[in-house]
């Protein structure tokens, strides 16, 4: 049971304990420092997906027009790296 917990956690338990406290602890600083709140967060993240929202899906027709004029080199280049790396 143990060692099944240690590889779903990603390391003993308090290590991961500890290294989840450090990070608590470097976050509620930073917070701290800015001012948040989870509530702020929380808050930004609904906002954000309103405005997406309210743009209407043209703005998804953007995103989908960035992706095909990216898609039209990462594809190609990615089979000639495949088949670069096939013949070794």
């Amino acid at each position: 049971m143990s060692e099944q917990m240690t590889r779903f956690l990603g390391g003993s338990p308090l290590r991961v304990i500890f290294k989840l406290l450090l990070a608590s602890l470097i976050v509620g600083f930073t917070m701290a420092y800015f001012g948040w709140s989870p509530y702020d967060v929380l808050n930004g993240i609904v906002d954000f997906v309103a405005r997406l929202w309210n743009l209407g899906f043209d703005a998804l027709e953007e995103v989908i027009g960035y992706v095909l004029l990216g898609a039209a080199i990462v594809v190609p280049a990615f089979f000639i790296l495949r088949l670069l790396n096939f013949r070794r």
